[in-house]
């Protein structure tokens, strides 16, 4: 009933990157080599893992995993924003703005929660060895899978269904794509609780899967510390040190992003920000597990050694 005081709104147009004048032409350029790096390197990770016997682990499975969840969240985002760069002022119907953010908010949430699962793996494989197979079976990583991506699933429904049910007045989205806060910007009436329910899910969302991390690392330590050998312990970091680099970044971004409170006079730094982490983050994973992972190089060598023979 509420609609009916205001005008319908049925689609909205992206400023983008509208504010760097003559330089959009250079960002296009950025960030389609960018985007090209990342699709390439997350679909050469996730083909040497599916061929490569070797990579047939736990471990490996959850980064194929995180692999294919980057690619279908970078293919929601950055295709619109490459052609924003090209075409001035384009418009996304209400729908499609929808169908953005809802893919957008679950393979940002899963993400999160399959770094969570990877940390949670090493845990395992460092603290619990000889349990390891048991602890880790097939089924039981299906389910870590399923219930990241289903928990992801539920905050994105609550998130866009929350939103989408608000009246809109503004028809221009200070963004280059269908983001909450901008979103929310556009709206005729209060938002203060959808910006608790937003709260509530971000904190969800980063928070918990931090301090799980947070903790299996703590465990981790003590026991990498107990190695008698320093060769052993080099090794036992050496198998976490890539997902803590992704996992510092990753959550580190999406906490500045969502956590941090919002000023009116931020609008460069809020896409420099966006850019971070719908562009720059998703390369960081191939590029972080291909150059520092010795199991990972030595399966891509012996893929190209046998396309060459």
């Amino acid at each position: 009933m509420q609609r009916k005081n205001f005008t319908e709104v049925a689609e909205f147009i992206f400023l983008g990157f509208s504010i760097f004048g003559d330089h959009q032409i250079t960002l296009f350029v950025v960030f389609l080599t960018t985007y090209i790096f990342t699709l390439t390197g997350n679909i050469i990770v996730v083909t040497v893992i599916c061929v490569d016997h070797h990579l047939h682990t736990p471990m490996y499975f959850f980064l194929s995993m995180l692999s294919s969840s980057e690619t279908v969240y970078t293919l929601a985002i950055i295709p619109r924003m490459l052609s924003g760069l090209i075409f001035d002022n384009q418009p996304i119907s209400l729908g499609s703005c929808a169908t953005q953010m809802f893919f957008f908010d679950t393979l940002a949430a899963t993400n999160c929660f399959l770094l969570t699962v990877m940390g949670y793996d090493r845990y395992v494989a460092i603290c619990k060895p000889l349990r390891y197979t048991v602890l880790m079976s097939r089924r039981v990583c299906a389910g870590l899978v399923c219930g990241s991506f289903g928990t992801g699933l539920v905050m994105a429904v609550l998130h866009v269904t929350a939103m989408f049910n608000l009246p809109f007045c503004g028809t221009v989205l200070d963004h280059f794509f269908c983001d909450i806060y901008p979103v929310m910007k556009l709206s005729c009436i209060d938002t203060t609780i959808n910006e608790i329910i937003n709260y509530g899910v971000s904190s969800f969302v980063i928070i918990v899967p931090v301090v799980l991390v947070f903790i299996s690392y703590i465990l981790i330590i003590s026991s990498i510390l107990k190695i008698p050998s320093v060769e052993g312990r080099k090794k036992a970091f050496a198998t976490c040190a890539s997902h803590l680099t992704v996992v510092i970044v990753h959550y580190g971004c999406a906490a500045i992003a969502y956590l941090k409170p919002k000023s009116e006079n931020a609008i460069e730094k809020d896409l420099l920000l966006s850019v971070t982490y719908t562009i720059i983050t998703p390369l960081l994973n191939p590029v972080v597990y291909s150059l520092r992972n010795k199991e990972v190089k030595d399966a891509l060598r012996r893929a190209v050694g046998r396309n060459i023979s």
